[in-house]
């Protein structure tokens, strides 16, 4: 699986179907000074520092490493299928495709609705045709389960024309996790993945949070862009839209009002001092008040979204946190379920205490009506098996690795 940021390629090379990681790794600093690429395969992880001084040279440093003598793959060739993720798919793309001419073209155009996303994910996607052009690739779309959610919930209250022209309307983000997460809550309660109704909720540097009906996302806090919504590490998540004018006639430009809004705001814009919750919660126990404030406002607009998705689902059967903070933050966790007693939430103080370090399970009382979950996510997976299921029925040849493989991240 290969996950390309602006300068960076995330990758994972899975055994498939048993969904087994072989080895994974990133490069990082592309372009830039510092560039390296860090690999763990079995119980060891090398560094390599080298110049690298594009994404096509990143993919071929990656595909280097894969193979050799003390590397899992003796050939190139042996890897089965390649899946990328894109976070945008607009509403072309309602689940993971098979690349084609016709679907780069597609992801081009939406690149204006993600522009620090869409581009190098297009970068990732030719720099693996480039390197393994008769290898099927695959592209999995952050926004493709979130094509479900009706036309009442995605529609702005903006001039109807601009929906027809521009597209403008709610898109969401996120989808491979929350999706992954859902699934996983159905088993856990032995429910069927169609029956069940949860809100889960992806809480990291970003952050959002989504209403499953019948294992469908019917409404998600993310919109055009993924600015919209809970607060967020450095992104403001919801407010009132006209103190963009009021800036605007204070002298603020549209490259600073974009800036404030995504890279100045959310925790770091509350705190003043960080984005990582981490720090902002020793800060807050040793009294800093606006550490304090950022968190506070940070569990209120989750708990106000779980009362709101309650009243879109009517009945809900689980509430679910992943993601890096949801997945480590128990105090958050604790905050964002504060007073929601009347829905059926009972969290049990030392479950929640104890769901730390990826550490799958639930954390309310056997008797809650609502079950409240703690579910790692897996996105690599997830698009490790739409890429096999699409890719899956080419034959792929064995590597050492005893099974067919694929690359993914």
């Amino acid at each position: 699986m290969i996950n390309c940021g602006s300068s960076s390629i995330k990758y994972q090379l899975y055994q498939m179907p048993e969904k087994a990681v072989i080895c994974k790794g990133f490069v990082e600093r592309i372009g830039e000074s510092g560039a390296a690429l860090r690999h763990q395969y079995r119980d060891d992880t090398t560094c390599l520092q080298c110049e690298i001084a594009d994404h096509q040279q990143g993919m071929a440093l990656i595909l280097d490493t894969l193979v050799g003598a003390e590397s899992p793959l003796d050939d190139v060739t042996e890897i089965g299928a390649v899946g990328h993720r894109v976070v945008h798919g607009g509403e072309e793309f309602t689940g993971s495709v098979t690349i084609t001419d016709r679907v780069i073209a597609s992801i081009e155009r939406f690149a204006n609705l993600a522009p620090l996303h869409n581009p190098p994910n297009l970068t990732g996607i030719r720099a693996a045709k480039g390197k393994l052009p008769d290898t099927p690739q695959i592209a999995c779309f952050d926004t493709s389960f979130h094509a479900t959610i009706p036309e009442v919930a995605y529609t702005y209250a903006l001039p109807y024309d601009l929906y027809e022209r521009f597209g403008i309307r709610r898109y969401g983000f996120h989808g491979t996790s929350h999706r992954y997460v859902a699934r996983r809550a159905a088993k856990l309660l032995g429910m069927d993945k169609h029956e069940i109704n949860c809100i889960t909720a992806h809480l990291g540097n970003g952050c959002s949070i989504t209403a499953v009906r019948n294992g469908r996302s019917v409404d998600t806090s993310m919109g055009l862009t993924p600015l919209e919504g809970l607060v967020m590490g450095t992104r403001s998540g919801d407010f009132d839209p006209a103190i963009l004018f009021h800036l605007a006639d204070r002298g603020y430009d549209m490259a600073a009002l974009n800036k404030l809004c995504n890279k100045q705001s959310g925790l770091l814009g509350l705190s003043g001092e960080s984005n990582d919750m981490r720090t902002l919660t020793e800060m807050a126990a040793d009294g800093n008040r606006r550490a304090q404030l950022a968190m506070d406002v940070f569990c209120y607009r989750i708990r106000k979204y779980i009362g709101m998705y309650s009243a879109v689902l009517g009945r809900v059967d689980a509430v679910v946190f992943t993601g890096g903070i949801g997945e480590n933050a128990a105090d958050v966790r604790a905050g964002a379920c504060r007073d929601l007693e009347y829905l059926g939430i009972a969290l049990d103080t030392d479950l929640n205490g104890r769901a730390v370090g990826r550490r799958e399970g639930p954390i309310t009382t056997p008797d809650s009506r609502v079950k409240t979950l703690v579910i790692p996510t897996d996105e690599e997976a997830a698009i490790a098996a739409d890429t096999y299921k699409i890719a899956g029925k080419m034959e792929m040849v064995p590597s050492r690795a005893e099974g067919p493989v694929s690359l993914a991240g």
